[in-house]
């Protein structure tokens, strides 16, 4: 099907519906505006969004006849990061934020994407580092939703 003759998808809400789908969308992949998307079970769309969102695990694409397709994170490849105590993961936490790497913070650890170098530094601070696959949904932005890519404020 062609761009031009899919359905649209034109803003992110929430629903309590069923989704006539799900599309599954690594982190990567759910930053995005306009792209042909192909839902699990096989239904297609355009994405046609006005500017450059964040997709979040457990949005709705509305669909233009009032329809919506729901975004799932995908599981990937990660790092989790543990230290001894909570002081010690506030200062590893320091160090991931100084480098501004994506990050999830949990009460007890932090999710990271794989990177052999930042595992050099997690351990070099004495954090634990495990492989895991899971969705990864870090952090927003400090100054609004999403991502950030620059000290504009």
């Amino acid at each position: 099907m062609r761009d031009i003759d899919m359905i649209r998808a034109t803003s992110v809400t929430h629903s309590h519906d069923a989704p006539v789908d799900t599309v599954t969308l690594n982190y990567d992949d759910r930053f995005r505006r306009r792209i042909a998307l192909i839902c699990d079970n096989g239904f297609e769309f355009l994405l046609d969004l006005p500017k450059v969102v964040e997709l979040r695990d457990g949005n709705d694409l509305l669909l233009e006849d009032g329809r919506h397709v729901r975004v799932c994170a995908a599981n990937e490849p990660l790092m989790k990061a543990t230290a001894s105590d909570p002081h010690h993961l506030i200062r590893v936490a320091w160090h991931v934020g100084n480098r501004h790497l994506p990050c999830e913070i949990h009460e007890d650890h932090l999710i990271l994407r794989v990177d052999h170098t930042i595992r050099d530094m997690l351990e070099h601070l004495g954090a634990t580092v495990d492989d895991i696959t899971a969705p990864f949904n870090p952090e927003g932005g400090a100054y609004g939703h999403g991502r950030t890519h620059s000290h504009e404020h």
